[in-house]
């Protein structure tokens, strides 16, 4: 160990007018210089957390280049648009064949978030009819590039009664390519205008809600990371886009 002199010679000093030195071995820690290769700990990744109620008009979503979209980043799919206060799909809708059927309109956070994460929207739905399918969807660990989506897809059919339903569900890569984890149907998943969802993913479990009560739930670890984000599914008419929707949005992870 090298022996710092001056140090060394104010110990002395001390000792002899009978200061007492025994916290000297930590100040001499303090301003001894860090070994080679030694770097501080690093700090933990801030807890990311985002909220909007979409007062934008856009097309796609962007607000401020927060969001990727089906379209515009993953080609294949859809993207969400706004008007104030209320962000919809863009599918073409009508009855399609697979796999352009399954183009949800997707729009997914930009940026690095941890795996556990929350989503959670309020829902706008009038006209309901039991002939459409109108799904409303919230995203968790998902991804969106060119031809490739993945992560976790958490729906709820904006409908009531014994026609409702709500899922979870894996997206594994192309366009038409996803697995059921998780499904329940029946009142249990209705959904209303002002009706409010959330899902989570904590580890391998997946969680759904409707305003507050648990609805479905799944386990899966394919994918442990990636973004929350937001979609929408329309199949069985055409030019119904802005019956539902979202409006206001929170993602949070931990």
């Amino acid at each position: 160990m090298v022996v710092n002199h001056r140090i060394q010679r104010l110990a002395l000093t001390l000792a002899a007018g009978g200061i007492l030195i025994a916290t000297l071995p930590l100040c001499y820690a303090a301003i001894r210089p860090a070994a080679a290769g030694q770097t501080a700990a690093a700090s933990p990744t801030p807890r990311h957390t985002y909220t909007t109620k979409f007062p934008l008009t856009e097309d796609p979503i962007f607000e401020d280049g927060k969001w990727a979209n089906g379209r515009k980043d993953g080609l294949d799919w859809a993207n969400v648009r706004t008007t104030s206060g209320l962000a919809f799909g863009t599918e073409p809708a009508g009855r399609r064949p697979a796999p352009q059927e399954y183009d949800d309109s997707t729009a997914l956070l930009a940026g690095s978030w941890r795996p556990n994460q929350t989503a959670q929207a309020t829902v706008r739905t009038v006209n309901s009819d039991v002939k459409i399918n109108e799904e409303v969807e919230l995203r968790l660990r998902s991804t969106i590039s060119p031809h490739r989506a993945t992560g976790y897809e958490i729906l709820f059919r904006s409908f009531q009664g014994e026609d409702a339903y709500c899922e979870i569900v894996r997206w594994n890569g192309p366009l038409g390519d996803f697995t059921y984890v998780g499904r329940e149907k029946g009142p249990k998943c209705s959904v209303a205008d002002g009706s409010v969802v959330k899902a989570t993913a904590i580890g391998s479990v997946i969680t759904a809600y409707i305003n507050g009560v648990q609805v479905v739930q799944a386990r899966d670890d394919t994918y442990t990371s990636g973004s929350p984000g937001i979609g929408f599914f329309h199949y069985g008419s055409t030019g119904a886009n802005e019956d539902y929707g979202f409006t206001s949005f929170t993602a949070s992870d931990q």
